[in-house]
């Protein structure tokens, strides 16, 4: 076998292509894969990897390629961070699991505690930790419902909560994601997502409109007093990382208060620092009911969490809550070692500097490329919309290409998009700046080779 370097900051932060895209190696082992995994497992860039830090993948071929996409936002801190590899270390040393329900350990109270201390609010909150996302979201659900005694919950347009089943149904996109798995979970009601460039009469109208569109198609086909939550990513993520208009979310957060309605915030994806505040929520100041974590919680271990008001959570009765891995102890220490990157490095700053590197060029980018519809995102969370010149059709084929050309030069890029028409970046927050200058100038020369 190929000998390669340990993870890390430590790896050599430069782009270096040794073989083609995906190379010898790789195609080897993708030709195992296909022997053994179900083919619906999909694989956005057939490179196999062997270590990473930093803002680099090192592939099975030698080749370093600049990474554009975290594993989704969820090795905000770096692969092999040192911090969560120290803690990791010493707790697989120690032990692996006990399951916390059974006979519980600290590391999961002291990730709670630090849950507690950096969601918003000043509040008394609990939390619950669960293994993914997706499990999160069900959970924030069952004590909605619970604590409310309602049923119904709405979510939104472009919305993305999960693969389960009840979050399948909360999740807007057909294909790949819900299409053939029904019938789904029942009393979930979808409105309108306040998104600026798709809003009949445009991004002004929007601004005005929207809240009072979601809260009327609340009152007329459900019922302020049937709704037991209203959730919604303060960034949407999957469905494109659309931008409400300011004053969206604090007016949608007062609406839910004044109905005894329980807001969800899903900062799965945002969550973390990734758009320069610890959580997206706060940039309007909004504080939820309850807020669902994942992603970049743990730098890369499975963790997730419910986090919200104490009466809330502690509405569910003692074994309502739980699972065999939640809270697992190796990822527990993972995540208190990956808060503790975020705030020794100020990862908040980096994603604001982030920002402020990345959306003048794709503005700029915009202005020479008309494909490009919008430009939209905060901190480390930006992404652009691709259509056919001068309208609103979706056109996902260039969009297809730009990110094929980007994955051939080395650079690891992301689609998302309802549509499938949406190149998104999400750089790990730890990442260069000079490579973050080479990853857009990759990005560039692909979309002059349209």
């Amino acid at each position: 076998m190929l000998q390669v370097p340990h993870g890390g900051p430590e790896l050599p932060q430069r782009r270096n292509l040794v073989t083609e895209i995906p190379g010898p190696a790789s195609r080897a082992l993708f030709e195992r894969r296909l022997g053994v995994v179900a083919r619906g497992v999909s694989t956005t860039l057939p490179v196999f990897i062997t270590a990473a830090g930093g803002g680099v993948l090192l592939d099975a071929d030698g080749n370093s390629l600049i990474d554009f996409g975290a594993g989704i936002a969820v090795v905000s801190v770096g692969n092999a961070a040192p911090d969560v590899v120290s803690r990791v270390s010493a707790q697989v040393a120690q032990f692996t699991h006990t399951c916390f329900m059974v006979t519980p350990y600290e590391g999961y109270v002291e990730v709670c505690e630090q849950l507690a201390r950096l969601t918003p609010g000043e509040h008394e909150k609990r939390s619950a930790l669960f293994n993914s996302g997706a499990e999160a979201v069900e959970n924030a659900v069952k004590i909605a419902r619970h604590y409310t005694g309602r049923q119904a919950v709405v979510a939104f347009d472009h919305a993305y909560h999960g693969r389960t089943n009840l979050t399948m149904a909360l999740t807007a996109k057909n294909m790949p994601y819900k299409q053939g798995f029904g019938p789904f979970a029942g009393e979930i009601y979808r409105v309108p997502m306040a998104y600026p460039l798709r809003w009949p009469d445009g991004p002004d109208a929007c601004r005005a409109e929207a809240l009072s569109v979601v809260k009327s198609l609340i009152h007329t086909q459900v019922g302020e007093s049937n709704v037991a939550a209203v959730i919604i990513e303060p960034i949407q993520g999957e469905g494109g990382f659309i931008v409400p208009p300011d004053g969206f979310l604090r007016g949608l957060a007062d609406f839910c208060a004044d109905h005894g309605i329980v807001f969800i915030a899903d900062e799965i994806q945002s969550g973390f620092c990734r758009t320069g505040d610890w959580f997206a929520s706060s940039h309007e100041g909004v504080v939820p009911d309850l807020v669902t974590t994942a992603k970049g919680i743990a730098g890369g271990l499975p963790l997730a969490a419910v986090t919200g008001r104490a009466e809330i959570m502690d509405a569910v009765h003692p074994g309502g809550l739980g699972g065999t891995y939640g809270g697992n102890p190796v990822a527990c220490a993972a995540a208190l070692g990956a808060i503790e990157t975020m705030e020794s490095m100020d990862l908040s700053a980096r994603a604001r500097r982030i920002g402020d590197i990345m959306l003048p060029r794709l503005r700029k980018l915009a202005e020479t490329y008309p494909v490009i519809a919008d430009v939209r995102g905060r901190g480390a969370m930006v992404a652009v919309e691709l259509t056919r010149p001068g309208t609103l059709e979706p056109d996902p084929a260039s969009t297809a290409a730009v990110a094929g050309a980007c994955h051939r030069a080395g650079l690891v890029v992301l689609t998302c998009g309802t549509f499938g028409n949406v190149l998104r970046f999400l750089p790990p927050l730890v990442i260069g700046e000079e490579l973050l200058e080479e990853g857009l100038d990759i990005l560039e020369d692909a979309f002059a080779s349209l």
